[in-house]
């Protein structure tokens, strides 16, 4: 790769604050989508999408009309198109979050479009910390990511759900399905029936304080976690038990694709075969 191709550098000790800036613009973002949006299995009608430039909503209906939020990560800026033609932006520049709340809701009315979602979370009133370079750094990493996962979920067979981002923890994600119910589960609960894996970005949270990539299993099975991991990966048992990556250590591999699909591969291969024993 070419100097300005290399994986940035998203260490999260510099660029806390303006992750947790960006973390609640997403969350605004979500709530309005899951406001405008029937509800799909495994929460898929509240997540974002990773489009060029940020994150998207993907297309929500409202009044015979389609309306599409995008956060984008690069401009810096939520832009709200529909499809009459009829376009908004919210430049982010640190405002609070009761302030860039309260924008979006006006450009959604003035479009015809009026979600109903719990507002009191984003009712902060003082200035936010946004640095637009940590931003753009982000959106480097997240991105390439975005792409490493759609390619993986492409090779598998069984059904997957869709490379998104969830709003409330702020993790990129894919499940993988075995097909299989767990047995003694609700079938109609499609979370407590159905047996799948996980697999998962984050930029650092409680459990892992940096940024880090995850894979779970729902059951997990024994047999998965006594594998041995690829070089590199550990087996996490803090907060929640998975196998565990860094983003620094696939950023700093020779081949930063092919370390993180070997990760992705060798876990999934090893837990379909455990799910079947």
């Amino acid at each position: 790769m070419t100097q300005d191709r290399e994986l940035p550098n998203i260490s999260l000790a510099g660029w806390r604050e303006t992750r947790d800036t960006l973390h609640q613009y997403a969350r605004i973002a979500g709530k309005i989508r899951a406001a405008m949006t029937p509800r799909h299995k495994h929460w898929r009608h509240i997540t974002l999408h990773a489009a060029a430039t940020g994150l998207t909503t993907t297309p929500m209906s409202a009044n015979g009309k389609t309306l599409e939020l995008l956060l984008d990560c690069l401009w810096h800026r939520f832009t709200l198109k529909s499809s009459y033609g009829e376009e908004q932006h919210v430049q982010l520049q640190g405002q609070s979050f009761r302030g860039v709340c309260d924008d979006l809701v006006a450009a959604l009315l003035s479009m015809g479009a009026s979600p109903n979602f719990d507002r009191s979370a984003f009712s902060a009133s003082g200035p936010a910390v946004y640095d637009t370079d940590a931003v753009a750094r982000f959106w480097r990493a997240f991105a390439w990511i975005d792409g490493i996962f759609k390619r993986f979920k492409g090779e598998l067979r069984e059904e997957t759900g869709p490379v998104h981002l969830f709003p409330h923890h702020f993790d990129l994600s894919v499940k993988w399905f075995s097909g299989r119910t767990v047995p003694g589960a609700d079938r109609d609960d499609e979370e407590s029936a159905d047996e799948l894996m996980t697999f998962g970005f984050h930029t650092g949270d409680a459990s892992v304080p940096d940024a880090y990539f995850y894979i779970t299993a729902y059951p997990l099975p024994q047999a998965l976690v006594d594998m041995s991991l690829p070089a590199g990966a550990c087996w996490h048992t803090e907060g929640f038990t998975g196998a565990v990556m860094r983003y620094e250590t696939v950023r700093a591999a020779a081949d930063p694709a092919s370390a993180l699909l070997n990760f992705l591969r060798s876990v999934q291969t090893a837990g379909a075969r455990a799910m079947q024993a």
